[in-house]
């Protein structure tokens, strides 16, 4: 049976997610030897991950809109040209204002191209399939911690720092752009585009992108992402730190982060096929409420082999709970207007994802325990699983998946 053309644009997808969220987060990586090299604060470079996910999201939604109208080839082809060039921008710099606005603004500006687009273009091409092709998409993101920061740490110790990122930018470039011209419109896409939209879709998803905007299924979807993110971007950040006050040793800590990368792999995919039998609505509720009891119990941890558990456990829920909302949207929205209206939806997540990392710090220099962030997050993880269970669709929505009771 030949495969369908979509499980390229799939593949196209993983690798631009895996290595732009990958050379957002190698950003760890480098952070001792440039503090070493350059005399700048920690936390001026880090201010530079802030910058990346507040660019991220704001980027996401005028690179949805631009792949709704002008399809997503030339977004990604012109974000990847971004993303390589703000590496190698940010390997020259010799300010610490320059490398933040490079770093954190051209990057995050770059990185937002491909995640929203590359998900309303994976699941056009794959309607049948589209949970599993929206978690493949978004297990990019998860291969990326993976494989680009331990290539930064490998090309630091091999040569220095700034000739690392200038080599990861022209990857980048040699990698992302020819992959770039591999993304195609999905025929019954290429046939609306060329003869209009006709009248049965219209009868399905009549909304416009600003009437959905206002919809409380949009505010539902995107306060849940926001939670969602706020939630488990402090845990994660403040992972390898709070291992090591619990007595482990750094390379134990760090095992211990990257098992809950690999365990997030396993939940993009897991429940994306579970979402595919049984609706994205209550697998995502059941995800987020396993997030939320993860973060709550990690207070109670302190030795490896409870470490190791947890960190299973929480990474496969809040890696399995990401690819969800893109399909939410895609179901109730439908594909006209995928690229927009997810990256509104993107857009709240990475504002999510900015606010969890400063919380944390802020909570352990002013308290000195990571307790704060821990049941915080707990809370807000609950205030997540609430948003998602308020959802409901409208009556024209014709996805099968939202004929679900009252919760």
């Amino acid at each position: 049976m030949k495969l369908s053309y979509g499980w390229v644009v799939v593949g196209v997808g993983m690798l631009m997610t895996c290595i732009g969220m990958g050379a957002m987060l190698s950003l760890g990586v480098f952070l001792q030897p440039m503090a070493a090299d350059t005399g700048w604060s920690r936390s001026g470079i880090s201010t530079a991950a802030t910058l990346d996910f507040l660019c991220m999201g704001a980027a996401a939604f005028l690179w949805g809109m631009l792949s709704d109208r002008f399809g997503t080839r030339i977004v990604v082809f012109l974000g990847s040209v971004l993303l390589g060039l703000g590496l190698i921008g940010a390997s020259r710099a010799e300010a610490l204002l320059e490398f933040q606005l490079l770093f954190g603004g051209v990057l995050g500006v770059a990185a937002g191209s491909f995640y929203a687009p590359m998900m309303a273009a994976a699941t056009a091409w794959l309607d049948h399939r589209r949970n599993l092709a929206a978690a493949l998409v978004s297990a990019g993101m998860g291969i990326g911690s993976m494989t680009v920061s331990p290539l930064a740490g490998w090309l630091i110790g091999a040569f220095d720092w700034r000739t690392a990122m200038l080599i990861i930018g022209g990857v980048a470039w040699i990698v992302l752009i020819p992959a770039a011209v591999l993304v195609r419109r999905p025929p019954a896409a290429a046939a609306t585009a060329a003869a209009g939209v006709d009248a049965a879709t219209m009868a399905q998803y009549p909304l416009s992108s600003g009437q959905a905007a206002l919809t409380p299924q949009f505010a539902a979807i995107a306060l849940a992402h926001f939670a969602c993110c706020a939630a488990h971007s402090g845990p994660i950040f403040h992972m390898v730190s709070y291992a090591t006050l619990c007595g482990l040793s750094g390379m134990l800590a760090v095992s211990v982060f990257g098992l809950a990368g690999l365990a997030g792999l396993g939940g993009r995919i897991g429940l994306g096929m579970a979402a595919d039998r049984i609706g994205a609505k209550p697998v995502l509720v059941a995800g987020l409420l396993l997030q939320a009891l993860a973060i709550g119990a990690y207070v109670f941890v302190s030795g490896l082999g409870e470490f190791y558990t947890l960190s299973v456990i929480f990474g496969f829920a809040y890696g399995g709970v990401m690819p969800l909302y893109a399909v939410l949207v895609r179901d109730y929205f439908g594909p006209r207007i995928m690229g927009t209206m997810f990256g509104a939806v993107a857009m709240f997540a990475s504002l999510g994802m900015a606010l969890g990392p400063w919380a944390g710090g802020y909570l352990f220099d002013t308290y000195g325990s990571y307790a704060g962030l821990y049941l915080g997050s707990f809370g807000i993880g609950l205030a997540a699983v609430a948003i998602a269970l308020s959802f409901r669709p409208a009556a024209f929505s014709p996805s099968p998946q939202f004929d679900l009771k009252p919760a």
